[in-house]
Protein backbone atom coordinates (compact mmCIF):
# COMPACT_ATOMS: atom_id res chain seq x y z
CA UNK A 1 0.00 0.00 0.00
CA UNK A 2 1.29 3.43 -0.89
CA UNK A 3 0.10 6.51 0.92
CA UNK A 4 0.36 9.90 -0.71
CA UNK A 5 0.89 13.08 1.31
CA UNK A 6 2.00 15.74 -1.16
CA UNK A 7 -0.54 18.44 -0.32
CA UNK A 8 0.62 21.96 0.53
CA UNK A 9 -2.37 23.99 1.64
CA UNK A 10 -4.07 20.84 2.91
CA UNK A 11 -3.02 17.80 4.89
CA UNK A 12 -4.12 14.62 3.20
CA UNK A 13 -3.47 11.04 2.16
CA UNK A 14 -4.74 8.57 -0.43
CA UNK A 15 -4.39 4.80 -0.46
CA UNK A 16 -5.13 1.95 -2.85
CA UNK A 17 -6.99 0.22 0.00
CA UNK A 18 -9.64 1.56 2.42
CA UNK A 19 -8.15 3.88 5.03
CA UNK A 20 -8.29 2.98 8.70
CA UNK A 21 -9.26 5.43 11.45
CA UNK A 22 -5.62 5.64 12.56
CA UNK A 23 -4.50 6.62 9.06
CA UNK A 24 -7.27 9.21 8.81
CA UNK A 25 -6.53 10.67 12.26
CA UNK A 26 -2.89 11.35 11.38
CA UNK A 27 -3.75 13.76 8.57
CA UNK A 28 -7.34 14.90 9.21
CA UNK A 29 -8.09 15.12 12.95
CA UNK A 30 -11.04 17.45 12.30
CA UNK A 31 -12.99 14.39 11.12
CA UNK A 32 -12.87 13.16 14.73
CA UNK A 33 -13.76 16.46 16.43
CA UNK A 34 -15.72 15.75 19.63
CA UNK A 35 -17.57 19.07 19.67
CA UNK A 36 -18.32 21.95 17.28
CA UNK A 37 -16.34 25.16 17.22
CA UNK A 38 -17.31 27.56 19.99
CA UNK A 39 -18.76 29.96 17.42
CA UNK A 40 -21.69 27.61 16.71
CA UNK A 41 -25.10 28.31 18.28
CA UNK A 42 -27.44 25.91 20.10
CA UNK A 43 -29.39 25.42 16.85
CA UNK A 44 -26.34 23.75 15.32
CA UNK A 45 -26.87 19.97 15.26
CA UNK A 46 -23.44 18.55 15.92
CA UNK A 47 -22.73 15.16 14.38
CA UNK A 48 -19.01 14.26 14.21
CA UNK A 49 -17.97 13.39 10.69
CA UNK A 50 -16.55 10.10 11.95
CA UNK A 51 -20.06 9.04 12.98
CA UNK A 52 -21.29 9.79 9.47
CA UNK A 53 -18.32 7.91 8.01
CA UNK A 54 -18.99 4.88 10.22
CA UNK A 55 -22.63 4.87 9.10
CA UNK A 56 -21.54 5.03 5.45
CA UNK A 57 -19.11 2.16 6.03
CA UNK A 58 -22.01 0.01 7.23
CA UNK A 59 -23.74 0.79 3.93
CA UNK A 60 -20.74 -0.45 1.92
CA UNK A 61 -18.89 2.85 1.38
CA UNK A 62 -15.16 2.94 2.17
CA UNK A 63 -12.76 5.93 2.37
CA UNK A 64 -9.78 5.91 0.01
CA UNK A 65 -8.69 9.54 0.35
CA UNK A 66 -9.01 12.14 3.13
CA UNK A 67 -7.67 15.64 3.66
CA UNK A 68 -8.30 18.79 5.66
CA UNK A 69 -7.35 22.41 5.11
CA UNK A 70 -4.48 24.02 6.96
CA UNK A 71 -5.45 27.06 9.02
CA UNK A 72 -3.50 29.97 10.44
CA UNK A 73 -5.81 30.16 13.44
CA UNK A 74 -4.80 27.04 15.37
CA UNK A 75 -8.02 27.24 17.39
CA UNK A 76 -9.87 26.07 14.26
CA UNK A 77 -7.47 23.24 13.42
CA UNK A 78 -9.71 20.55 14.91
CA UNK A 79 -12.86 21.93 13.28
CA UNK A 80 -11.68 23.03 9.83
CA UNK A 81 -13.03 21.92 6.46
CA UNK A 82 -12.26 18.35 5.41
CA UNK A 83 -12.91 16.07 2.46
CA UNK A 84 -13.38 12.31 2.19
CA UNK A 85 -13.50 10.43 -1.10
CA UNK A 86 -15.39 7.13 -0.78
CA UNK A 87 -16.09 4.21 -3.07
CA UNK A 88 -18.92 1.74 -2.82
CA UNK A 89 -18.08 -1.95 -2.88
CA UNK A 90 -19.75 -2.46 -6.27
CA UNK A 91 -17.99 0.53 -7.87
CA UNK A 92 -14.35 -0.60 -7.61
CA UNK A 93 -13.49 -1.98 -11.02
CA UNK A 94 -12.10 -1.07 -14.44
CA UNK A 95 -9.72 1.76 -15.28
CA UNK A 96 -11.76 4.29 -13.30
CA UNK A 97 -13.53 4.11 -9.96
CA UNK A 98 -16.61 6.15 -9.15
CA UNK A 99 -16.23 8.08 -5.90
CA UNK A 100 -18.52 9.99 -3.59
CA UNK A 101 -16.87 13.18 -2.36
CA UNK A 102 -17.98 14.18 1.14
CA UNK A 103 -17.20 17.69 2.36
CA UNK A 104 -17.85 19.06 5.84
CA UNK A 105 -16.54 21.30 8.60
CA UNK A 106 -17.39 21.91 12.25
CA UNK A 107 -16.70 25.65 12.27
CA UNK A 108 -19.70 26.81 10.25
CA UNK A 109 -17.86 27.22 6.94
CA UNK A 110 -19.51 24.22 5.29
CA UNK A 111 -22.59 22.05 5.47
CA UNK A 112 -22.35 18.36 4.63
CA UNK A 113 -21.95 18.27 0.86
CA UNK A 114 -21.74 15.25 -1.44
CA UNK A 115 -20.54 15.29 -5.03
CA UNK A 116 -20.02 12.70 -7.74
CA UNK A 117 -16.36 12.01 -8.49
CA UNK A 118 -14.19 9.68 -10.50
CA UNK A 119 -10.66 8.33 -9.91
CA UNK A 120 -8.30 7.27 -12.70
CA UNK A 121 -5.91 4.51 -11.62
CA UNK A 122 -3.40 5.15 -14.40
CA UNK A 123 -2.53 8.64 -13.14
CA UNK A 124 -3.71 8.42 -9.51
CA UNK A 125 -5.79 11.51 -10.18
CA UNK A 126 -9.24 12.30 -8.82
CA UNK A 127 -11.75 14.38 -10.70
CA UNK A 128 -15.13 15.88 -9.86
CA UNK A 129 -18.09 15.43 -12.17
CA UNK A 130 -19.94 18.53 -13.30
CA UNK A 131 -22.58 20.49 -11.45
CA UNK A 132 -25.37 18.62 -13.23
CA UNK A 133 -24.56 15.49 -11.26
CA UNK A 134 -24.87 14.50 -7.62
CA UNK A 135 -24.67 17.74 -5.64
CA UNK A 136 -26.32 17.08 -2.29
CA UNK A 137 -26.16 19.44 0.70
CA UNK A 138 -27.24 18.56 4.23
CA UNK A 139 -27.42 21.30 6.85
CA UNK A 140 -26.34 20.70 10.43
CA UNK A 141 -29.93 20.34 11.54
CA UNK A 142 -32.29 17.40 12.10
CA UNK A 143 -31.38 13.79 11.37
CA UNK A 144 -28.04 14.51 9.74
CA UNK A 145 -26.76 10.93 9.47
CA UNK A 146 -29.89 9.60 7.75
CA UNK A 147 -29.94 12.56 5.38
CA UNK A 148 -26.27 12.05 4.45
CA UNK A 149 -26.77 8.32 3.82
CA UNK A 150 -29.77 9.08 1.63
CA UNK A 151 -27.71 11.68 -0.19
CA UNK A 152 -24.88 9.18 -0.73
CA UNK A 153 -27.25 6.79 -2.49
CA UNK A 154 -28.58 9.67 -4.58
CA UNK A 155 -25.03 10.40 -5.71
CA UNK A 156 -24.50 6.67 -6.33
CA UNK A 157 -27.50 6.68 -8.66
CA UNK A 158 -25.98 9.59 -10.61
CA UNK A 159 -22.92 7.54 -11.60
CA UNK A 160 -24.80 6.01 -14.52
CA UNK A 161 -25.21 9.46 -16.04
CA UNK A 162 -21.54 10.25 -15.34
CA UNK A 163 -20.44 7.07 -17.10
CA UNK A 164 -22.63 7.92 -20.08
CA UNK A 165 -20.93 11.32 -20.29
CA UNK A 166 -17.52 9.68 -20.07
CA UNK A 167 -18.28 7.15 -22.82
CA UNK A 168 -19.66 9.98 -24.94
CA UNK A 169 -16.37 11.85 -24.54
CA UNK A 170 -14.40 8.76 -25.55
CA UNK A 171 -16.45 8.45 -28.73
CA UNK A 172 -15.63 11.96 -30.00
CA UNK A 173 -12.36 12.69 -31.79
CA UNK A 174 -11.02 16.25 -31.64
CA UNK A 175 -8.80 17.80 -34.30
CA UNK A 176 -5.81 19.95 -33.33
CA UNK A 177 -7.81 23.16 -33.49
CA UNK A 178 -10.57 21.81 -31.26
CA UNK A 179 -8.06 20.53 -28.71
CA UNK A 180 -6.36 23.93 -28.66
CA UNK A 181 -9.72 25.66 -28.18
CA UNK A 182 -10.54 23.38 -25.26
CA UNK A 183 -7.15 24.06 -23.66
CA UNK A 184 -7.48 27.81 -24.19
CA UNK A 185 -10.89 27.84 -22.53
CA UNK A 186 -9.54 25.72 -19.68
CA UNK A 187 -6.70 28.17 -19.01
CA UNK A 188 -9.22 30.98 -18.53
CA UNK A 189 -10.89 28.96 -15.77
CA UNK A 190 -7.73 29.01 -13.67
CA UNK A 191 -6.11 32.27 -14.72
CA UNK A 192 -8.50 35.21 -14.44
CA UNK A 193 -8.38 38.08 -16.93
CA UNK A 194 -5.96 36.39 -19.34
CA UNK A 195 -5.66 39.58 -21.47
CA UNK A 196 -4.43 41.62 -18.51
CA UNK A 197 -2.64 38.78 -16.75
CA UNK A 198 -1.55 36.17 -19.31
CA UNK A 199 -1.41 32.57 -18.24
CA UNK A 200 2.18 31.51 -17.45
CA UNK A 201 1.81 28.39 -19.59
CA UNK A 202 0.51 27.61 -23.07
CA UNK A 203 -2.21 25.45 -24.55
CA UNK A 204 0.40 23.04 -25.87
CA UNK A 205 1.80 22.51 -22.37
CA UNK A 206 -1.48 21.50 -20.77
CA UNK A 207 -2.31 19.32 -23.78
CA UNK A 208 0.93 17.36 -23.39
CA UNK A 209 0.57 13.75 -22.21
CA UNK A 210 2.41 12.57 -19.11
CA UNK A 211 2.06 8.92 -20.12
CA UNK A 212 1.41 6.86 -23.25
CA UNK A 213 -2.16 5.96 -22.23
CA UNK A 214 -3.25 9.61 -22.48
CA UNK A 215 -2.02 10.31 -26.02
CA UNK A 216 -5.42 9.76 -27.64
CA UNK A 217 -7.12 12.56 -29.55
CA UNK A 218 -10.61 11.87 -28.25
CA UNK A 219 -12.35 14.31 -25.93
CA UNK A 220 -11.85 12.08 -22.88
CA UNK A 221 -8.09 11.93 -23.41
CA UNK A 222 -7.92 15.68 -24.06
CA UNK A 223 -9.91 16.42 -20.93
CA UNK A 224 -7.72 14.16 -18.79
CA UNK A 225 -4.46 15.65 -20.05
CA UNK A 226 -5.68 19.18 -19.41
CA UNK A 227 -7.19 18.30 -16.03
CA UNK A 228 -4.05 16.58 -14.74
CA UNK A 229 -1.63 19.24 -15.99
CA UNK A 230 -3.66 22.09 -14.52
CA UNK A 231 -4.35 20.47 -11.16
CA UNK A 232 -1.01 18.81 -10.52
CA UNK A 233 1.08 21.71 -11.81
CA UNK A 234 4.84 21.32 -12.22
CA UNK A 235 4.95 22.97 -15.67
CA UNK A 236 7.68 25.47 -16.52
CA UNK A 237 6.38 28.87 -17.58
CA UNK A 238 6.92 32.61 -17.32
CA UNK A 239 5.07 35.22 -15.30
CA UNK A 240 3.85 38.56 -16.63
CA UNK A 241 7.32 40.04 -16.08
CA UNK A 242 8.98 37.34 -18.12
CA UNK A 243 10.55 35.55 -15.19
CA UNK A 244 10.62 31.79 -15.16
CA UNK A 245 8.24 30.06 -12.81
CA UNK A 246 6.88 26.60 -12.17
CA UNK A 247 3.12 26.18 -11.91
CA UNK A 248 1.80 25.05 -8.55
CA UNK A 249 -0.61 22.25 -7.87
CA UNK A 250 -4.18 23.23 -6.98
CA UNK A 251 -4.32 21.90 -3.42
CA UNK A 252 -7.00 23.93 -1.65
CA UNK A 253 -10.19 21.91 -1.21
CA UNK A 254 -12.54 24.60 -2.53
CA UNK A 255 -10.25 25.58 -5.41
CA UNK A 256 -9.68 21.95 -6.39
CA UNK A 257 -13.38 21.11 -6.43
CA UNK A 258 -14.30 24.32 -8.28
CA UNK A 259 -11.74 23.87 -11.06
CA UNK A 260 -12.41 20.14 -11.36
CA UNK A 261 -16.13 20.69 -11.81
CA UNK A 262 -15.64 23.57 -14.25
CA UNK A 263 -13.37 21.43 -16.45
CA UNK A 264 -15.91 18.59 -16.46
CA UNK A 265 -18.69 20.99 -17.47
CA UNK A 266 -16.46 22.42 -20.21
CA UNK A 267 -15.78 18.95 -21.57
CA UNK A 268 -19.46 17.98 -21.41
CA UNK A 269 -20.47 21.16 -23.25
CA UNK A 270 -17.92 20.47 -25.99
CA UNK A 271 -19.36 16.97 -26.26
CA UNK A 272 -22.82 18.45 -26.77
CA UNK A 273 -21.55 20.82 -29.45
CA UNK A 274 -19.66 18.09 -31.29
CA UNK A 275 -22.58 15.68 -31.09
Amino acid sequence: MQLVSNFRSINGTRSDRPLSDDQIMRVAPSIFATEPHESRSDRYTYIPTIQVLDALRKEGFAPFMVCQTRVRNLEKKDHTKHMIRLRHANQINGKEANEIILLNSHDGTSSYQMLAGMFRFVCHNGMVCGDTLGDIRVRHQGDVISDVIEGAYTVLDSFEAAEEQREGMKALTLNDGEQAAFARAALTLKYDNPEQRPAPITEDQILSARRYEDRSNDLWGTFNRVQENMLKGGLNGRNRNGRRQRTRAVTGIDQNVKLNRALWVLADEMKRLKA
